[in-house]
Formats: C-alpha cells, structure tokens, sequence
C-alpha cells in the first residue's frame, strides 16, 4: 500500500452545507450568551433608578438567536438547542463548584473567598435560571410560531418582538421569585419590583434589538442564497 502522509479517516469526511454553517455559528452564539448570562447573573447593578442584574446584557441576543434558529429551522431545532444548553449550563456549574473545591494558593492573585463570591453562586439562582430559561424557550418558541402561522410568514417584526418581549416576562419573574422570593431573600413585594424593573429594561432592548433581528435575518438569506447559485 502506499504511504501518504494524510490522517487517516473512518467513515465519510462531514463536509457542512452552507445550512449546517449557519446553524454551527447560531447555535455558538446561542449557548455563548446562555452561559455568560448565567455566570455573571450575581452581580447587582444600577442604572438611573433601576437595580438589574448584570446578566440582562448578554440574555438579549440569546432571543434573537432563538428567533433566527427558528426562523431557518424550526421549533424543534430550538427546543433541542435549549435542552443542550441546559446540560452545558449545569455542567458548567458542576465544573465551577469543583474549582472551588480546590485549594487556593498562598501567591494567588484571586483569593478563596473572592472567587467563591464572583463565581459560588447560590442553588437558589441555579435552579431558577435554568427553570426560567427552559421556560422562557418554550414560550418564545410557542409565541413565535403562532405569530408567523397567523401572519403568513409576513411581519417578522411581529413575531419577533412578539415572542421576545413575552417569553422574557416568563423568564424575569421566573428567575426573580425562585433565586430570591423563595428562600427568603426578599419580599414578595421587592420580587415583583425588580421583576418590574427587569423587565422594562428587557422590553426596550427586544425593541432596540429589532434591527438586528433583520440584519441577521438578510445576512443568511444572502448566505444561503449564494450558496444555491453555486
């Protein structure tokens, strides 16, 4: 046989379609934000009067991913994306809590108790933002559907900001009265304020974020048409 110096393979080389690229980077993007919103969802900000999580920045462009997931390859596609990040988030926490198990040493920049701070987040805030996000998926999911059955395919914005702005009620006042109303945290009444304020907040950005549902939206119908007049 003759020597070459080429790997070898078994079975057949998976060569992606232009289809399969598209859903590569969305689903990148999807588990991406997911994960950076739940690892940085502790910290507490203030913008004017309001107090939000820090986590609100990057959950944005999980709904706009879901969207186009959906737009391109169905509610199917997203509801299998959202049980994968659901097992990535979990085991991104199982990998977390083991480094914090780990000892610190003596010439560590980052000391024991600032790391446990920034990244031991409570069960509490665990289980709601998982619960919340499943939730919100298949709310958006199911939102997003109807609108665009009910529309013909017509008024993507409609379905977008549609599916967006009452999936992510779902999921603030989810998050909010399990991480915090149910241990005890705080009050009832101080959960439906900072689900209030939370809210508002995410409701202008579905809005601020339309165009870059349509941006998205135009790149891959280029994307996928080019590839058909090959």
């Amino acid at each position: 046989m003759p020597v070459t110096d080429e790997p070898h393979v078994i079975g057949p080389v998976w060569a992606p379609s232009r289809r399969d690229g598209v859903f590569l980077v969305l689903a990148g993007v999807f588990i991406t934000h997911a994960l950076l919103g739940e690892i940085l969802g502790g910290k507490l900000v203030r913008v004017g009067d309001w107090i939000m999580s820090v986590g609100v920045v990057p959950w944005p462009v999980v709904f706009v991913s879901t969207d186009l997931v959906n737009e391109y390859f169905g509610p199917r596609a997203v509801r299998r994306l959202t049980l994968l990040t659901i097992g990535l988030i979990a085991y991104a926490f199982v990998v977390i809590y083991a480094c914090i198990a780990v000892p610190v040493a003596d010439i560590s920049p980052v000391d024991q108790d600032s790391f446990v701070r920034v990244l031991g987040q409570s069960m509490w805030i665990i289980v709601g933002s998982v619960i919340a996000f499943a939730a919100s998926q298949l709310v958006d999911v199911f939102v997003f559907t109807r609108l665009r059955a009910k529309t013909g395919g017509r008024l993507l914005w409609a379905r977008a900001v549609g599916s967006t702005v009452v999936a992510q009620l779902v999921d603030t006042f989810l998050i909010n009265a399990i991480a915090f109303g149910l241990p005890g945290k705080i009050t009832a009444a101080a959960v439906v304020e900072l689900s209030i304020t939370n809210y508002a907040y995410k409701f202008l950005i579905a809005i601020a974020t339309l165009p870059l549902i349509y941006l998205g939206h135009g790149i891959v119908d280029r994307y996928l048409a080019g590839g058909e007049k090959r």
